[in-house]
């Protein structure tokens, strides 16, 4: 019996060590023969000062604390905003990386598993650099150059260039999963000069990606000029130089939405970079959506552009379909989105699962109703803060703080109010849309060439719930983030 057990047993473990063996053997494979090269890049040299008040300097880009938000200005070609970037930030990349890492660790425990899991991710997406533009391939490289140089903690786990393009891609590639943390509750709106009381166009969105703290506590405010192009501002987080909430030196604003039709591609633009070229070049609303309807694209999305005329357009698009955009009105120059098709993809049935799924119908029957009820010539960028900031359900039933059918669920990423007319933004500086939301002058600030110096922002004052103990409450309800874990 022991001498068959032990023959059992013998046999067992040379099937493990064996698989573990063709494992290991498929894994640097994988490695050697999926890994996309960088493009050739023209030699930067780019050297950091920082001074006593926290301000940053490199080369023609600078960083600076405006409230407790980070402002980072980029200028320049593509290989020196991407050097300039990761000499600024390398840093604050480092420790958003870190959670991801770690995050990766705690929800997938077993070694092994990571990285398989990983191996068919790069075998799935090893083209996707593809899809980049020309210029953004080059300013994605010589970030990861830069990175490297400066010292790269993860290059063990993946090379600094393919795991830069990879974390570029990596909105798509979260979109395409069935319970995506992008679908978690975006709301945006905006009104046209008929409901303000200056006459200007104002846009307002939160942006409800629930992965991890660090991209609410360190958010960045990007001001970029790239050479020959229009300058735009880009709410996001250290190392990401693609768009998902931003507003260009033209007035125009765009965000994008989580959506779900048809089927994800492992071919097209990343949705980013789409919104990224869109600001870096339209100048009204209808050149957006024209640009956008170009493209081919991963995964499906919904894009809300807004310019200073007050028009304002959305973009529904899914793989292998024509983009469809229809003007966007609820009534008296007033717009809103939230994460359902509402052209020829509403039938699909994913979207139907969102419908049923989510609070997007919710949200929406909300922020309607918030903006019907808005008196002619009155809303100022604090009204529009304060609908952000609603906590209120639409239809009957209790609605506890932090519902996931309020339009403030208190799981936002980040929320904005924009003046189109001005070129101004109100971004909100945390803890999620509770927080002051502090006044980026776009005009004024990218076209310094240094650091301002340190000084009391304007503000849009806190939420009182951070004041009388309804923050930590409203959060305990609305549960989350993905990731919990800040560290190794």
């Amino acid at each position: 019996m022991r001498s068959r057990r032990a023959r059992a047993f013998r046999a067992l473990l040379a099937v493990v060590l064996g698989l573990s063996a063709a494992l290991l053997v498929a894994h640097v494979a994988i490695d050697r023969l999926v890994r996309p090269t960088p493009p050739p890049l023209a030699a930067v040299t780019v050297a950091r000062t920082d001074t006593v008040d926290g301000r940053r300097q490199a080369g023609k880009g600078w960083s600076a604390v405006l409230g407790r938000l980070r402002v980072v200005r980029l200028a320049g070609t593509p290989e020196e905003i991407g050097t300039e970037h990761a000499t600024l930030l390398h840093d604050e990349m480092v420790a958003e990386e870190e959670v991801l890492w770690a995050g990766f660790r705690e929800l997938v425990p077993v070694a092994p598993l990571r990285t398989l899991l990983f191996d068919v991710g790069r075998v799935r997406y090893r083209d996707v650099d593809r899809g980049f533009p020309e210029a953004r391939r080059r300013e994605v490289a010589a970030e990861a150059r830069a990175f490297a140089s400066l010292g790269d903690p993860f290059d063990a786990q993946m090379p600094t260039y393919p795991r830069m393009v990879t974390l570029h891609a990596l909105y798509d590639i979260a979109l395409g999963f069935e319970h995506s943390p992008l679908l978690g509750g975006c709301t945006s709106f905006g009104v046209g000069p008929s409901s303000t009381a200056d006459g200007h166009t104002l846009f307002a969105r939160a942006f409800d990606f629930e992965v991890a703290d660090v991209f609410d506590e360190g958010k960045v405010v990007f001001l970029v000029a790239e050479d020959g192009r229009i300058p735009f501002a880009s709410i996001a987080w250290p190392g990401f130089v693609g768009v998902v909430s931003g507003m260009n030196a033209k007035g125009v604003a765009v965000v994008v939405h989580g959506g779900r039709a048809r089927e994800p591609r492992t071919e097209g633009v990343p949705v980013a970079f789409s919104m990224r070229e869109l600001l870096a070049t339209a100048e009204d609303a209808d050149a957006a959506a024209a640009q956008l309807a170009r493209e081919p694209v991963m995964v499906s999305h919904i894009a809300f552009v807004g310019d200073a005329r007050g028009r304002f357009l959305v973009v529904e698009r899914a793989p292998g379909e024509p983009a469809h955009v229809r003007v966007a009105d609820v009534g008296a120059g007033r717009a809103a989105v939230t994460n359902h098709f509402e052209g020829p993809l509403a039938g699909d049935p994913k979207d139907a699962a969102v419908r049923a799924g989510t609070t997007t119908l919710a949200r929406r029957a909300r922020i309607d109703a918030l903006l019907g009820a808005l008196p002619a010539h009155a809303a100022t960028e604090r009204t529009m803060v304060e609908l952000l900031r609603d906590h209120g359900c639409a239809g009957p039933g209790p609605c506890p703080l932090g519902d996931r059918r309020a339009i403030d669920a208190f799981i936002a990423t980040h929320g904005f109010v924009a003046d189109l007319t001005d070129k101004a933004l109100y971004v909100s500086e945390g803890p999620r849309l509770s927080g002051r939301f502090v006044k980026i002058d776009l005009a004024g600030l990218v076209s310094r060439e240094n650091a301002p110096e340190p000084h009391e922002p304007e503000t849009i004052a806190a939420d009182e719930v951070l004041s009388d103990g309804r923050y930590d409450a409203a959060r305990k309800v609305a549960g989350g983030p993905l990731i919990r874990k800040t560290s190794r």
